[in-house]
Formats: C-alpha cells, structure tokens, sequence
C-alpha cells in the first residue's frame, strides 16, 4: 500500500520547516495519487524544477519512497512557470509544492535520481 500524496506532501512540508527553510503547496492535486512537482527557489533567483522520475526508477524494497528528477535549472522563473502550465494542463491532478530549502539542500529533502 503506497503513502497518499497528500500525506507525503505534508511530511514534505514539514521536512522542510523543520530543515529552517519556506515551503508552501501551490497547486493542490488529486489526494490520492497525484503527481508532485518541485520548484525550489534560492535565496538568490536561483530556481529548479523537479518532477517524478520514471517508473523504472522505483524501487520494489521502497514501496512508499517517491523519486524525483531534475528537469530543469537556471534563473528565469516565468520558464518554470510555463512549464509547470503545460503540466497542469496535460494533467489537472498535479501537486506544485515551492520550497526555499535555506541551508539545507533538496537533495536531503527529497530523492532525486541523477540518472
């Protein structure tokens, strides 16, 4: 039985808090299986988007673990929020949860794949 996304998406936020950094869920979406987004903000422009990873990704010993992708970085935010708009559009039931990891990266906040 896998983690609602809506629960994961609450221990997200809290990770984050607790981390001393700013989160805050910008589109909520189906509570049970939506897909999460990512988009982590420095403090200084700095932006990246992540997004699931594909299902071969998964791990069949970690059925709760969510992985995620870095699909794109730079500095220009109004890209990542045409690109969020497209996915919203491919799928209504996305999650967009913006955070601002403070000292802490995203990679110890989330499971980012690099391959």
């Amino acid at each position: 039985m896998r983690v609602t996304t809506d629960l994961w998406v609450s221990a997200l936020l809290r990770r984050v808090f607790t981390a001393g950094g700013f989160a805050a869920v910008v589109k909520r979406g189906a509570t049970e299986a939506g897909a999460v987004f990512v988009l982590s903000r420095g403090r200084l422009g700095e932006v990246a988007l992540y997004g699931p990873a594909p299902q071969t990704s998964y791990d069949s010993a970690k059925p709760d673990e969510r992985f995620f992708t870095l699909l794109d970085s730079g500095d220009d935010a109004l890209a990542f929020d045409a690109r969020l708009e497209k996915e919203k559009r491919f799928d209504p039931d996305i999650w967009v949860v913006e955070i601002e990891a403070g000292s802490v990266p995203v990679e110890e906040l989330v499971s980012v794949k690099t391959e």
